[in-house]
């Protein structure tokens, strides 16, 4: 099964509100289109829609997925839905894999399309938005937004990018290696996701160990309960080295290993 980036825009036809014809186009490319990126199974199954969990699964490896999309440019954001639903979901131990999807309406094109695997998320990427008032139908209710911006790159693996077609083999190659990572622990994932993210920040494909230290007051005031920040540092590095993301060169010197 080849991709195509354009939509059916019969699956919308009868429908007037401009959200279903949005989720009937894109949940309809997802099921023409997509494999599972996860085991390569040729297609992947839409679930119950009264699921409270997922869009999609697959047969073979019974992973689940969640779509989100938006009409526009792709951008560092996507709005969800209840901010205190969310935090319990990726905290579970039974959280979806996510598809996050851009496109254009007018023109029927989808332009991006990224997996982010379960494991790369945290709750400081989940960003509260401010409650409804007391005059709105659900006063007080609180939703978010996905902040994907502040996902590692590693995290960020594309089925798409900017109309192009990542080959099938490279996606499937970037999920298992992004599979290394992965850890139930929150706050042991979350050490080594801000220590990987900041690597990735610094120019360059080498770094020392003092530029990593320059993120110490970033980290200590995500990790507030951690008093010992540059030795926790060490053992990230340590960490992402043994998983084959680093190069240790010596002197306080590293490289990364893309």
């Amino acid at each position: 099964m080849g991709i195509n980036l354009n939509f059916k825009e019969s699956l919308a036809a009868g429908y007037k509100n401009e959200s279903q014809k949005a989720r009937r186009l894109t949940e309809g490319w997802v099921l023409d289109n997509l494999y599972c990126p996860r085991c390569g199974n040729l297609k992947l199954q839409h679930s119950d829609n009264n699921a409270a969990v997922a869009d999609f699964y697959c047969l073979r490896c019974n992973n689940i997925f969640e779509l989100k999309s938006k009409n526009g440019r792709i951008g560092d954001r996507f709005v969800n839905g209840a901010y205190d639903t969310m935090i319990q979901r990726i905290t579970s131990n039974t959280n979806p894999d996510f598809l996050f999807m851009n496109y254009y309406r007018n023109e029927l094109r989808l332009e991006n399309l990224i997996l982010i695997p379960k494991h790369f998320f945290m709750p400081d990427i989940i960003e509260k938005r401010k409650p409804l008032s007391s005059n709105a139908r659900r006063a007080g209710w609180t939703g978010c937004n996905i902040f994907i911006g502040g996902i590692p790159e590693q995290g960020r693996i594309y089925i798409v990018r900017d109309n192009t077609i990542i080959s099938k083999e490279k996606v499937l190659e970037l999920v298992s290696r992004s599979n290394t990572l992965a850890t139930e622990d929150i706050e042991s994932r979350g050490w080594l996701l801000d220590v990987l993210y900041y690597t990735n920040s610094i120019d360059g494909d080498t770094f020392s160990l003092q530029q990593i230290y320059d993120f110490e007051s970033h980290l200590a005031l995500k990790h507030p309960d951690n008093h010992h920040i540059k030795a926790k540092i060490r053992q990230q590095l340590q960490i992402l080295r043994d998983k084959g993301y680093l190069e240790f060169l010596g002197n306080g010197k590293y490289r990364k290993i893309i």
